[in-house]
């Protein structure tokens, strides 16, 4: 059984309305909630992330007036790989208010809860996928690409022995490894967590497949339901025909349904299915959230990273610290014979080139740490990040390809 920190003790907002951890007595109204502001899917999610003997009540926070439940969050535990390094995260998830109570802070002060308790759970980040700009305003940015949705233009032909089933948990195992390969060659990734494979299993807004052969899980895919078409998403295969063999049987599955598929650059179906996709330009940016509450914290968790690209690159000679200036505070890293020292934090710095250091601004921190750009790419596109030591930063901050596989489709 998991631990969890103690859940807090209720909060009085404004107007009577008392902000608290949710409790089982709360789920048909919580439900009912999700369904009318979202999806009739949410309540069964919800459902399954609270009854669920790993995370449990305390992941979720409602809002009530007097006995009626008003508003509600819940907070997901993740892990964020980059590099080697694994850090652990946060996502908010599941957030709806009734119409009648909009406009009141709510929500703020549930992403104020779900940011404590975040905290609380060692989380040294958050990422999600949000409402359009409405997340910047909790201190989220932009920073992580998500992938292209690309049309099938024509399905492999031929047949093929392997047959597509719905998940059952005896794969979990499998499915884990399979896309632990396939994110294997991204910089950034994300994957699922053992509780939400079994969520999955169960999930109404997606399907989770197995391609079988020979009694043996070759490839996986989730799929959204049949409604003018149907989505391809987190496919992984254990080689090309396995890949060519899961487009084939899910276009078998749905003959009468047009087909996409999410494109994960690099990977084995990616490959696969190559010529078989109608490639064009996104229609629009795509990126997900992420949020650093402490940016010192999280700079010293990628001390080993940072000094590994700077000893890949032959730059750790030489004694001088790293200055990374926000303008407002400023961090340095001791650059020292056998590795970097613990990260200081300093005041405000508006010119960190007259200490060899770089420049970024807050809000494009994400995007430097985590982001397809790197230091060389933002510095073209955004006047306030920029650096002294040009080749030392590029090595530093690199642009990065990422994969995440979240609760939710992005799409």
């Amino acid at each position: 059984m998991a631990t969890h920190p103690a859940s807090p003790a209720p909060l009085a907002l404004a107007d009577g309305l008392i902000l608290r951890t949710a409790t089982p007595a709360d789920l048909d109204q919580i439900g009912a909630l999700l369904s009318e502001r979202g999806d009739p899917n949410d309540a069964l999610d919800h459902r399954l992330v609270v009854t669920d003997p790993e995370v449990g009540w305390s992941a979720c926070a409602v809002v009530v007036d007097g006995d009626r439940v008003v508003s509600t969050a819940t907070l997901l535990d993740e892990e964020v790989r980059i590099g080697d390094l694994r850090l652990p995260a946060g996502q908010v998830e599941l957030v709806a208010t009734d119409r009648a109570y909009e406009g009141r802070g709510l929500v703020r002060a549930l992403m104020r809860w779900a940011h404590q308790r975040s905290a609380a759970r060692g989380h040294v980040l958050q990422a999600m996928i949000g409402i359009p700009y409405f997340y910047r305003l909790f201190g989220y940015e932009y920073a992580i690409d998500i992938p292209p949705v690309l049309r099938v233009r024509t399905p492999p032909p031929g047949g093929s022995d392997a047959v597509l089933r719905p998940a059952r948990p005896a794969d979990v195992p499998a499915l884990a490894a399979l896309q632990h390969s396939a994110q294997a060659g991204f910089d950034v990734a994300m994957g699922h967590s053992a509780e939400r494979w079994r969520w999955l299993r169960e999930h109404g807004a997606s399907a989770l497949w197995v391609l079988e052969r020979d009694g043996t899980a070759v490839a996986t895919v989730r799929t959204t339901p049949p409604d003018g078409g149907v989505l391809l998403a987190e496919a992984a295969a254990v080689d090309g025909a396995a890949a060519l063999d899961l487009l084939r049987a899910v276009a078998a599955r749905y003959p009468e349904e047009r087909l996409r598929v999410v494109h994960r650059a690099g990977t084995v179906t990616a490959s696969a299915w190559q010529d078989l996709l109608v490639h064009e330009p996104p229609a629009a940016a795509e990126q997900y959230y992420v949020r650093i509450p402490d940016v010192a914290l999280l700079l010293d968790r990628l001390r080993p990273l940072f000094w590994q690209r700077l000893t890949a690159a032959g730059l750790e000679r030489g004694g001088r610290d790293i200055v990374l200036s926000t303008f407002g505070a400023h961090y340095r890293i001791p650059v020292r014979a056998d590795g970097l020292g613990e990260v200081v934090t300093g005041g405000a710095m508006q010119g960190p080139r007259a200490v060899q250091g770089a420049g970024v601004a807050p809000d494009h921190l994400p995007a430097l740490l985590f982001g397809p750009l790197g230091m060389e790419g933002l510095t073209r596109i955004r006047p306030d990040v920029y650096s002294a030591d040009e080749e030392r930063f590029r090595a530093l901050f690199p642009p990065l390809t990422a994969d995440l596989l979240s609760y939710y489709l992005p799409y």
